[in-house]
């Protein structure tokens, strides 16, 4: 393995360029993560008997 600048230059920019696509996707899973934790609050002790989405005309 030869430690050329040439080489050192390519691993750098490859670098780079990982980090540029990593940095767009950060705010993608921070905002999966909050609506994740937002909708996963929802929790019922005890469950209800009654079905909400049948209406009084079908029973």
């Amino acid at each position: 393995m030869s430690d050329s600048p040439d080489k050192r230059n390519e691993w750098r920019a490859i670098f780079y360029v990982q980090a540029r696509i990593a940095i767009l996707f950060v705010p993608v899973v921070a905002s999966l993560l909050i609506v994740a934790a937002l909708a996963g609050n929802e929790r019922k002790s005890v469950p209800t008997m009654i079905d909400p989405t049948v209406t009084g005309s079908v029973r």
